[in-house]
């Protein structure tokens, strides 16, 4: 029996059996479950700036998990071991909610204030998210999320009470460009106004890889649009370096993130460049 994936606009329709474009959700006796449920490809206790969220609960630690799988393709992938794999293509170990929510009440004498879903995609596990943060916010902590920001507005509207903060990468500003990489601009510029006027503090993150996302042009474009939401939601503009399949494309030089900062600053209150 069909089924089709709802959770993001790609709407797989799926073979009984069948595996979705995610890598992470398929049709199992005709209905669509997500198959990382519970698969985590690695947990540790990271500075909160990691994530990065330079504006919520700075200097703390977090505790941050993730599975496998992506709804995306970018060929610049910075964790493409885990986030363009499927279940046999890498080592995972199954962590419960309960078993998750557990740990992160242990390292709360660490500095830890909760738990960061992150790494590959995790909305693609959107019910072990939603399972896990239940139980984070039930024991007083915090819950974080870093996504490519592409999901459906009714899954993304009803998981967003329970976030605390988010990450969302906004991997450049034209739909020519996202289509390349297998997204929306569209959706994620939505579910980015979404999330601010939910309340939920919100941080956006673009990785300017050179020669295609790069153009003063597009960065001012984005950081425009951004202000139009809020001009005091932080933007990270990231350095690129080569990897996955674009291997061969030169690193952003330094001089360029820091060019494209000051454009951004002519709208936006807090920009930060990364990995310069």
């Amino acid at each position: 029996m069909k089924a089709t994936c709802t959770l993001c606009f790609h709407h797989c329709q799926l073979d009984d059996g069948q595996t979705g474009y995610c890598r992470a959700r398929g049709n199992r006796g005709g209905a669509v479950v997500p198959l990382n449920y519970g698969k985590v490809s690695g947990i540790a206790l990271d500075p909160i700036e990691k994530k990065p969220l330079r504006r919520f609960r700075p200097g703390s630690k977090i505790l941050s998990v993730g599975s496998y799988g992506c709804n995306l393709r970018c060929p610049f992938c910075q964790n493409h071991e885990i986030s363009m794999s499927g279940a046999e293509g890498v080592e995972a170990l199954y962590l419960s909610p309960d078993a998750l929510a557990e740990q992160a009440q242990r390292l709360r004498e660490f500095g830890n204030i909760g738990a960061a879903y992150t790494y590959n995609e995790p909305l693609i596990g959107y019910e072990y998210v939603r399972d896990c943060a239940k139980l984070i916010r039930g024991r007083g902590m915090f819950n974080v999320l870093v996504s490519n920001g592409t999901i459906e507005e009714a899954p993304w509207r009803e998981l967003l009470p329970l976030l605390d903060a988010v990450n969302i990468d906004l991997k450049g500003f034209t739909g020519a460009w996202y289509q390349r990489l297998g997204g929306d601009l569209e959706t994620v510029k939505r579910n980015i106004r979404i999330a601010a006027e939910a309340g939920c503090h919100v941080e956006v993150t673009t990785l300017l890889v050179t020669g295609e996302n790069d153009s003063a042009e597009e960065v001012q474009a984005l950081s425009e649009w951004l202000s139009g939401v809020d001009r005091s939601i932080p933007l990270h503009l990231s350095r690129f370096f080569p990897r996955y399949r674009m291997a061969d494309k030169p690193p952003t030089p330094v001089d360029t993130v820091y060019r494209l900062a000051d454009i951004a600053r002519q709208s936006l209150s807090f920009v930060y460049t990364g990995n310069c």
